[in-house]
């Protein structure tokens, strides 16, 4: 009677979890909650806070009196925030398909197993090493007319070469584009090259021995293949782009005048620094709008296909 009345007991004592195995399941959600907490409070608390800030009229300090949507209809009137949002249109579109363009080829180029190809890897990743900062410095000197490229040609004979971008309104934002496609290029050809090399080499000997060449097999299958590589290269490029600051301080300072501003130049220099906090905070979460019309179709086509997948 005893050993069959002890038998329940047994089997609920053993269907308890233990303590130890309740402390062992909770111990990654306490040693994440920390990070999570500052994450939501550092990050998604002051762009909630930013977002308030925008419906006020703050100026020097905050305040909270609301003002709806009024900073935004004083941004959409402000000549210099549509000269930063054409600019950032341009250096944006140009920044992103020549490196898109350039780092492919360069990949492709190093695919061909050939000689040398670790050297190769590291001079093109090089200038990913360097900070804005230092490649805006760089270029500016090898782009000011007394000092670099023009003066060199110059100095050759070819006394009617001009090459002052730097100095002109209406190119000076293309300076941008040279520097930027330099320091990036790089960083898209190793990971269009991390594609490549994914790539199933039986797929590849399989057009080949169906008499495909060489253009159409990448066309045909390594292209769509690589589909994957390209959204996530465009989403990088592109939120280098729109947050792109310290470039455009080191090299063009926004100028000549305000001709080569981006939009996160303008919320520095025209709002924060003139006590305009709300319309630096219009600003602000106008550039998290494009981050966002980015990032939410690329989540959307990835969740997509995993879920047809």
């Amino acid at each position: 009677m005893s050993l069959t009345s002890s038998r329940p007991r047994v089997a609920r004592a053993a269907s308890r979890p233990s303590s130890a195995g309740r402390l062992q399941a909770w111990l990654p959600r306490l040693v994440l909650a920390p990070s999570v907490a500052i994450s939501l409070f550092f990050v998604y608390g002051f762009m909630l806070w930013t977002f308030i800030l925008s419906l006020t009229n703050s100026r020097l300090l905050p305040s909270y009196e609301f003002v709806g949507f009024g900073q935004y209809a004083r941004l959409m009137a402000n000549e210099r925030w549509w000269v930063a949002s054409t600019n950032l249109m341009i250096f944006g579109g140009l920044f992103v398909l020549i490196c898109l363009a350039l780092g492919a080829f360069l990949a492709i180029l190093l695919d061909q197993r050939i000689r040398q190809e670790g050297a190769l890897r590291t001079i093109y990743l090089y200038p990913m090493a360097l900070s804005f900062i230092v490649t805006g410095v760089v270029w500016k000197w090898l782009l000011n007319p007394g000092l670099g490229i023009q003066a060199m040609v110059r100095s050759w004979g070819f006394e009617s070469f001009t090459f002052d971008w730097l100095v002109n309104p209406d190119m000076a934002v293309y300076t941008l584009v040279i520097a930027a496609v330099w320091q990036a290029s790089g960083f898209v050809m190793a990971l269009f090259l991390a594609g490549l090399r994914g790539i199933d080499d039986s797929i590849i000997k399989a057009a080949q021995l169906d008499g495909a060449s060489l253009p159409r097999i990448y066309l045909r299958v390594v292209v769509p293949c690589l589909r994957p590589v390209v959204f996530s290269a465009v989403m990088i490029l592109a939120h280098i782009a729109i947050k792109s600051f310290d470039l455009v301080v080191a090299l063009t300072g926004g100028g000549p005048g305000y001709a080569s501003d981006l939009p996160a130049t303008f919320m520095y220099a025209h709002a924060f620094t003139r006590a305009q906090i709300g319309l630096g905070s219009a600003s602000a979460m106008l550039m998290l709008g494009g981050v966002l019309a980015i990032l939410i179709p690329y989540l959307y086509s990835e969740l997509r296909g995993r879920k047809h997948g």
